[in-house]
């Protein structure tokens, strides 16, 4: 069997080294438009900012390994320029000699990739202007960040801020245009406002609803046009605005592509031609959670995608069972983890949901060195299913989520979440991790055993006049700052002063981060009123009230 593969960075790689493991006889040619296949793109960010030192740790399997341990024929700066599906054959140009040959494959494996978009605005090809797809990009900019004073990355997403983080790390001056209301628009805008408030703290200028309309000239360095008008001089540009699937050779080769652009396969990652398979970037997904078509470039998904194409390519039947976006992301000491849906992405979906909001250390609070985050967990209010989740913090954050999306995978509820065993020692979580921790509160709010209300229907002004906001922390918490309108009575106290809440009114409780509020909500049900509990607490109010600030810049 001889198989081609089109690309040789995470699927394209995945997929050679499984074909050849389960194949030793396979002719396998991987063919690279790059001087480098196998490299890890994900961790450029930080051998421009110089916290990786060596470009060579970035070559995750170089050529010579290919060659000489998997016997793979890596053909590297050519690149396939058109399919030909009768004769079962691709064109192939040779980038260093310019010359065009044919080459014939049983199967071939597409694996090309995303790339970066360019908005078509003035300037936009103007020297200084670059984008981060490959080591040649990683290359040039590493370069340029050594001479310069000040740089603009323009979006906030993932490599947006880690860009930023590690422009800061060289001393640049950094300028970062986010055409959203908030950055890492993955997130809900309340879990990621202490992201944004970070990348200030750390001196990035952080212009938020704004844009870049054209890039312009000036001397021997750029000035780069906002929507609002005004004009920032620059030395360099960085474009971090998202990734189109490269899907043209599919294209013009008369394969079934989404809406999106994804190149469609089905679940061994076959494509319409029953001999060509695709993984990656470029493909179409579904997502585990609505079962919806999607596109999520993830490097995980994109490895197992070409183990799953190369066990196909010799008769094995696994399954890619989609994608629920499971990510990271880490910016000087704080990190943010999600995987399946987040608010907006159910609202956007049309799927009912519930949600809490909770704020545990991520190890037992009395062992010196715990590190608070904060976590929400969305869910089903019909069976308790685990919809999505995702947490903002310091140590312990990723392990959660980790946790997490396992149990999404396995179609868990909130009442698994409750029951799970997880590994304990007070330097590493709690008897009660934030994971069961999540489960205890979700399920008692599909028990109705203490009802929940949202930061944002306060400062919405949802709640009913007649409501009373009901402040059970102590004075002096109360003093340093308070929801406006509340009442102060300590939890320690209310089963005493409850004649001091007139009973026919219904009561919303609140505390630092939602435990005393549950307490004081059991409380007041008992004694016949009606209560709920503020979920994630006053915490979760400055969090949503922090957004609104933000959004409103």
């Amino acid at each position: 069997m001889k198989v081609v593969i089109v690309g040789g960075v995470a699927g394209g790689a995945s997929a050679a080294a499984r074909l050849r493991r389960l194949d030793e006889t396979a002719q396998i040619v991987l063919v690279e438009r790059g001087a480098e296949p196998s490299f890890a793109n994900c961790g450029m960010p930080y051998y421009i900012g110089g916290e990786i030192a060596s470009r060579d740790k970035l070559l995750v399997a170089p050529v010579e390994m290919l060659r000489e341990r998997h016997r793979l024929d890596v053909r590297t700066r050519q690149e396939v320029i058109a399919i030909d599906r009768e004769a079962k054959s691709v064109r192939i140009r040779d980038l260093n000699e310019g010359r065009e040959y044919e080459e014939s494959y049983d199967k071939l494996i597409l694996a090309p990739g995303a790339a970066p978009i360019r908005p078509p605005i003035p300037g936009i090809d103007l020297p200084g202007v670059y984008t981060l797809r490959n080591l040649s990009d990683a290359d040039r900019l590493r370069t340029a960040t050594l001479e310069a004073k000040r740089a603009l990355i323009v979006g906030g997403g993932f490599i947006g801020v880690e860009m930023a983080e590690n422009l800061v790390r060289r001393g640049v001056e950094t300028v970062l245009v986010e055409r959203n209301s908030q950055v890492l628009t993955p997130w809900d805008a309340e879990m990621v406002a202490s992201m944004a408030e970070r990348l200030t703290e750390a001196g990035v200028d952080l212009r938020l609803n704004n844009e870049v309309v054209a890039f312009h000239k000036a001397n021997d360095s750029l000035e780069a046009e906002l929507k609002s008008g005004e004009r920032l001089p620059i030395d360099f540009a960085v474009l971090a605005i998202g990734v189109k699937p490269e899907s043209c050779l599919a294209v013009e080769a008369g394969l079934e592509v989404g809406a999106r652009g994804g190149i469609v396969v089905d679940e061994q990652m076959r494509t319409s031609d029953p001999n060509i398979f695709a993984v990656g970037d470029a493909v179409q997904v579904t997502h585990y959670v609505t079962g919806q078509p999607t596109q999520i470039p993830l490097a995980g998904p994109a490895n197992r995608q070409g183990r799953i194409a190369a066990e196909a390519c010799v008769g094995r039947l696994s399954e890619f069972n989609g994608v629920q976006g499971t990510a990271v992301v880490g910016l000087f000491d704080k990190t943010a983890a999600m995987t399946g849906l987040s608010e907006k992405a159910c609202r956007a979906a049309g799927i009912t949901f519930d949600k809490v909001y909770l704020h545990p250390a991520h190890h037992a609070g009395y062992y010196p060195g715990a590190e608070g985050m904060t976590l929400k967990l969305l869910f089903s209010p019909d069976d308790g299913k685990v919809l999505g989740a995702q947490a903002v913090g310091g140590s312990g954050v990723d392990k959660r989520i980790d946790v997490i999306a396992v149990a999404i995978q396995a179609a868990l509820t909130v009442f698994d979440l409750e029951e799970a065993e997880l590994c304990y020692a007070p330097q590493y979580g709690s008897a009660k991790d934030p994971v069961n921790m999540a489960g205890f509160i979700a399920a008692g709010v599909m028990h109705d055993e203490h009802p929940v209300i949202y930061a944002e229907e306060i400062v919405e002004g949802f709640l009913p006049e007649d409501v009373i906001l009901l402040d059970v922390r102590t004075r002096d918490e109360h003093d340093r700052g308070a929801i406006p309108g509340a009442l102060n009575i300590p939890i320690e106290e209310l089963r005493e002063r409850l004649n001091e809440l007139p009973a026919e009114q219904p009561v919303v409780s609140y505390c630092q981060v939602g435990v005393r509020g549950y307490l004081a909500t059991r409380v007041l049900l008992q004694s016949g009123r009606g209560a709920a509990n503020l979920s994630g607490g006053y915490t979760t109010y400055r969090q949503v009230m922090a957004a609104r600030k933000l959004a409103s810049q």
